[in-house]
């Protein structure tokens, strides 16, 4: 069948396989007359080639909990669970996920192998510091549990490494306590770059931040943005509701978004934020997730589908890099819909742990031929300051990129060729990447 992730490029044709058990899984993986390679996916919400290969090991099906303790505040469950249906498990009874991303619809596989941060990062780190343990069916066979206090390599190789360790089948994660389910939200509008970092200093003790930039501003107000902090609510309750989804259709024309449509949108954004509401309690799932009420809004991208190039720069050169991205997006007219800003705490012992002591910016752009010239530049002003690209997020990175970016990538691949030295596990990223056969 035809596959792609969520920035529906590239679309590849796959064999996907979604067995119901962990027998059937082990049988794939050590049967002797197999071909080939093959990757787990979960709910397919990673953007680029990361769980695409010809043959895909879906893990919908393991999606059962295994244990909820309300006393200590964790939670046991199949790697197919997906966010949204632990969210909406725990949030009622007072505990909430420490780390959230900007979607729901992720698998608990999936979080981890891609160790996904939220907007709390530069106060409580990644996914992976909420784990307890991980229960992995190796591609020998083997079923091992690892963690921060047990085969620590294996798990430090596993959170953010991509499915290539082995298949994920269950999970162990440390929860919050919450009394509201709602998010105390401050908003603050910036001028330019230099004051929406002034502003991340500012608010560095807010628990949440995030800003959404304006890409296309130009001159003194280039990185025109509008900050959003927030804080755990003590009002408003526990009770949950969902609010109606609208359908984006399956064939959107893609030349909808363009750099006036998207011009137009940002002068209208940031406007309205300028005279809008400063104090605001948002519900957590309006606050986390906002485009999780439209329902494949990666369509809005026509056809071809789009990249969403995720970086992150050292604190020390980041202002200078993130202006040198925006004037360089600007001159060429690549609008981004939604241009994210958020400022990371340190780098954690994950062999391929996307984040750095910095800031991240994250952008959106439709799939044209004049896009990938554009990118291979953002690419040099990337390692120029010494930062790197979101494995999850990546679907076009060249292998000396990856391997200069990445330097603990040698320590990884060592610990591959000790669990996997036939290679049944990989995708279309590892082999790009230069991570396999």
């Amino acid at each position: 069948m035809n596959l792609h992730g969520w920035g529906r490029f590239p679309q590849v044709e796959s064999e996907i396989i979604e067995p119901v058990d962990r027998g059937t899984i082990k049988a794939l993986l050590t049967e002797p007359t197999a071909n080939g390679q093959l990757i787990a996916r979960g709910a397919g919400r990673s953007y680029g080639d990361s769980s695409l290969g010809e043959t895909v090991l879906g893990t919908r099906f393991l999606d059962n909990f295994l244990r909820f303790d309300t006393t200590h505040g964790t939670l046991g469950c199949a790697a197919g669970v997906t966010l949204d249906q632990i969210l909406t498990l725990i949030v009622p009874r007072g505990w909430i996920l420490p780390v959230l991303p900007g979607t729901c619809h992720v698998s608990v596989g999936g979080a981890i192998a891609s160790d996904i941060h939220g907007k709390n990062h530069h106060r409580d780190g990644c996914f992976s510091n909420f784990v307890e343990s991980i229960t992995l069916l190796l591609a020998s066979g083997e079923i091992v549990r690892c963690g921060p206090n047990i085969n620590r390599h294996l798990f430090h190789a596993t959170c953010g490494g991509m499915g290539l360790t082995g298949i994920i089948l269950e999970a162990r994660l440390k929860l919050e306590k919450i009394s509201s389910a709602y998010i105390e939200q401050q908003t603050v509008t910036a001028r330019n770059l230099a004051d929406v970092f002034s502003c991340f200093d500012q608010h560095a003790p807010s628990k949440y931040s995030v800003a959404w930039v304006d890409c296309l501003a130009t001159g003194d107000r280039r990185g025109r943005s509008v900050l959003f902090t927030g804080e755990p609510a003590s009002r408003g309750g526990l009770d949950t509701w969902t609010r109606r989804q609208i359908p984006v259709p399956p064939f959107s024309p893609g030349q909808l978004l363009n750099r006036y449509s998207i011009g137009l949108f940002n002068r209208l954004y940031y406007g309205v934020q300028l005279t809008g509401r400063k104090h605001d309690i948002p519900y957590y799932r309006d606050y986390f997730f906002p485009l999780d009420w439209m329902s494949n809004w990666n369509r809005l991208y026509g056809p071809k589908g789009f990249i969403q190039y995720q970086f992150v720069v050292p604190e020390q050169s980041a202002r200078e890099a993130i202006d040198e991205v925006l004037a360089e997006i600007s001159s060429q007219g690549k609008g981004s819909f939604l241009t994210v800003l958020k400022k990371m705490g340190p780098e954690n012992r994950n062999l391929l742990s996307f984040p750095m002591e910095g800031y991240t910016l994250a952008l959106d752009f439709k799939i044209e031929d004049s896009l990938f010239p554009l990118l291979e530049r953002l690419d040099a002003i990337v390692m120029h300051h010494g930062g790197r690209l979101y494995l999850c997020k990546d679907a076009r990175m060249s292998e000396a990129m990856f391997k200069q970016t990445y330097p603990r990538w040698e320590q990884f691949q060592q610990l591959r060729s000790e669990i996997d030295p036939k290679n049944r596990l990989g995708s279309w990223q590892s082999r790009r990447l230069g991570l396999g056969p």
